[in-house]
Formats: structure tokens, sequence, C-alpha cells
């Protein structure tokens, strides 16, 4: 018989592996997170980048990036005040192949097309973007996924955080 305490771990790494399927369609539901999700294609984004490329209020896309987190398909990194965004597969191999064909699908979009665009300007001319001119650029992940299909450059939602960013003081 296994004590309260482990009855209380197995039953939150029970909960923890489920994937909700309905929460992850919501997600994809809404133009801002499918915008959000067009400009983190395989990079690592600032929160000012989003405000500055979607013009909208910084607690507007923040919802909408947490949203995204709750869903399993963004993950974030903390460095200083700037709070990084990246993409993640999801766990459920059915998901993550709807991801990969939604992204797809977002790439050969006018409007998402014009989002990269203004995202390039932003990250080579800072000086065009006072707001952004102290953040850090964006930065390409090179991991990528294991599952089939073509090679997009995602971490797996279900391996353990590797640093794969260089530290200040490297």
């Amino acid at each position: 018989m296994l004590s309260y305490t482990s009855r209380r771990i197995h039953k939150y790494m029970a909960a923890k592996q489920t994937f909700d399927v309905e929460r992850f369609f919501q997600a994809l539901g809404d133009n801002t997170r499918l915008r959000i999700l067009n400009l983190i294609g395989d990079q690592e984004i600032c929160v000012c980048y989003f405000v500055e490329i979607l013009g909208g209020p910084q607690p507007k896309i923040s919802r909408h990036l947490a949203y995204l987190r709750s869903a399993g398909i963004v993950a974030v990194r903390r460095q200083g005040k700037w709070m990084h965004y990246r993409m993640i597969m999801p766990p459920h191999i059915g998901a993550a192949q709807i991801l990969r064909q939604t992204l797809g699908w977002l790439r050969e979009e006018k409007k998402m097309q014009a989002d990269r665009a203004r995202l390039t300007k932003a990250c080579c001319s800072p000086a065009k973007y006072a707001l952004l001119e102290s953040a850090p650029l964006p930065i390409t992940i090179q991991e990528t996924s294991c599952e089939a299909g073509p090679p997009l450059r995602f971490l797996e939602a279900s391996r353990p955080e590797r640093r794969i960013f260089p530290s200040l003081s490297d």
C-alpha cells in the first residue's frame, strides 16, 4: 500500500501525463495565438517583439502566451526582466502532426508572411523600434524533433529541459 505522499505524487504525475486535446484545439482557434505561433517558428522570442509586431497591449499578448503554455504548445524562459518563448511539440502524436501542418499552412498565408517580415526588420534594426533597443535578439533553436515528418526545430515537451542557450558569463 502506498503512503499518502506517494499517492499524491502518483496522482500528480498521472495528471501531468494527460494531454488536453480540447485545450489544444482552442489554443489554435484564435487568430492572435496563430500569429504568435507563426512568429515563434523555430526561434526563441522575447515578449516585447510580439507586442511590437502584433501591435497589441502587453497584458493581452501575455494572456495569449499563457494560454499557449497551458495548451502545451510553448515554453518560457526568464532572463532577467525578459521572458523568452519557444515552441515545443505536444506529447500527443496527433496533436504534433496537426501543429506541424498548421505551421506549414501559416507560412503560406500573406498576413503571416508580413508578420515574419516585420519581425526580421525589428531584429535587424532595433533602433527603428525604440522599445526593443535593449531586448535580446531572437535565438534559433538547433534541436530537432525525433518524430517523423519535416525537420522542424522544436523541443519535445516530454524531455527534461536542457540548457541550450549560452549564459551571459560564457
